[in-house]
């Protein structure tokens, strides 16, 4: 295999919070040793984002490197079985690997939209093939969910058609999920152990099958995310109710793709990356924490502005490349993927593509690098609030959260400042507000803003 090549493993889980890994809390109450020891011999970032606080938007900008907001969806996520938020002619992360001679395959919760088949009454026809989905996204083969777990239908896809017919009525009782049809034989405890069983299959069969060719494997798990339904084998592991075993449930999958590596003796020819979509919802533990903070000490939570919201763990093995145990303190973004594979597989990114996408590449191999890596990071809530990034200044451009975290919006009054400006360093728990001290930061990261929205891009072209 060509070492310039590395096999690419991106496990993003769904709505893990920076707090739920050991290696980022020391008090976390869910033990997570699997992803702890792929800390452990890699790297860690602790100040990696993803782009948005919500999961759709995060899952656009990680597959095709430019932040959601520029595309039809201003706030919250894609509901109902809406056409696909990747345009056809976008470069995602599988097309550019794809390019340059990988196999790929996407296994997990998409969240992206797909063109279903509608019959003569304008009724989902779950019959017939579904297009405009994963394969032909830039994906060789495709085994998931359309969303979350709790969005109908309940049933798996495979390629472009559902894996047999959702014709029976989901329970509508369950206050976690939404009513719809399912198939039969649909179990929600089993979804995350049967993305987990394709999941290592993809690999093995990649290796088997052609051991010369690299592979990219984009594993977005259905867990931690409500319903909290954990298997029989891991329900109780973590001292955090239903979903603190569901945490639990992704750092098995972890190892399980680790022991797969071991076993076909690749793991020093892969980089395996392990993140999250957006921070963790309080509402899961209904009412009751169990003594675990989800996000760590950042204020808030999925769908926020805060750093709660959109804070990701962020760890990367790759053996002989990536020094062990090291810890990175350089901002990141989750949009940072698409410009990081180019770089590694030698790949001339055009202008027109990954927009918001930076090359961390220097960053996660120990090289010397110019600081920082980003100009600027921009952060959008679930409510679609904007905030900006600039070294230690972080200025949110609204009052209140933007997400789940009351009030969402507030109207200033009188003698209020207008939004929130922030130092990090100074106040990692975004608590004392600049804003009306600090009117010049404020006026810069604006026009920062602004610039980004004008010019269409964010890349180092626009910081000139």
């Amino acid at each position: 295999m060509d070492r310039k090549k590395p096999n690419i493993i991106f496990l993003m889980a769904d709505d893990m919070g920076y707090g739920d890994i050991g290696s980022f809390n020391d008090n976390s109450k869910i033990p997570t040793p699997n992803i702890d020891q792929l800390a452990e011999e890699g790297i860690r970032f602790t100040d990696a984002h993803s782009s948005s606080a919500v999961c759709t938007p995060s899952r656009y900008s990680v597959l095709t490197g430019r932040y959601c907001w520029r595309t039809r969806l201003k706030q919250w996520v894609i509901f109902d079985y809406e056409p696909p938020l990747i345009e056809e002619e976008r470069l995602t992360v599988a097309d550019l690997l794809k390019e340059k001679g990988y196999a790929t395959a996407c296994v997990g919760k998409w969240h992206l939209g797909m063109e279903w088949p509608r019959d003569e009454n304008g009724e989902i026809d779950f019959t017939e093939r579904i297009a405009d989905g994963p394969t032909e996204r830039g994906f060789d083969y495709y085994f998931g969910i359309r969303a979350s777990l709790d969005m109908p239908p309940y049933a798996f896809i495979e390629n472009d058609r559902t894996v047999g017919i959702p014709n029976v009525e989901k329970d509508p009782y369950n206050p976690q999920q939404r009513q719809g049809p399912m198939t039969p034989d649909w179990q929600d405890e089993q979804v995350g152990p049967r993305f987990t069983e394709k999941a290592v299959e993809f690999v093995k069969d990649s290796v088997h099958e052609e051991p010369d060719r690299p592979f990219f494997l984009y594993f977005p798990t259905s867990a931690p995310h409500r319903p909290c339904t954990p298997p029989s084998f891991i329900e109780g592991r973590s001292e955090a109710g239903p979903r603190g075993d569901m945490v639990a449930e992704v750092d098995w999958t972890v190892g399980k793709l680790m022991d797969t590596l071991d076993e076909l003796g690749i793991a020093e020819e892969t980089l395996f990356i392990v993140t999250s979509d957006n921070g963790a919802r309080a509402e899961c533990y209904n009412g009751r924490d169990y003594g675990h903070s989800s996000n760590g000490d950042w204020r808030g939570q999925k769908a926020d502005i805060w750093d709660g919201g959109h804070r990701e763990p962020f760890v990367a093995r790759w053996p002989g490349n990536i020094a062990a145990g090291e810890s990175c303190d350089e901002t990141i973004c989750l949009s940072d993927l698409l410009a990081t594979c180019a770089s590694l597989v030698d790949y001339d990114l055009p202008e027109e593509a990954g927009e918001d996408s930076f090359d961390i590449s220097p960053a996660l191999l120990g090289k010397d690098h110019e600081r920082p890596i980003r100009g600027a990071t921009v952060h959008h809530s679930g409510a679609g609030h904007f905030a900006v990034r600039r070294g230690a200044w972080k200025a949110i451009f609204r009052l209140g959260s933007g997400g789940f975290t009351e009030p969402e919006k507030r109207k200033p009054v009188p003698g209020d400042p207008e939004g929130q400006l922030y130092n990090l360093e100074n106040d990692p728990e975004e608590e004392n507000n600049l804003w009306l001290e600090r009117q010049d930061v404020v006026f810069r990261l604006r026009e920062l803003l602004n610039k980004y929205k004008e010019e269409g891009t964010s890349r180092p072209a626009a910081e000139e």
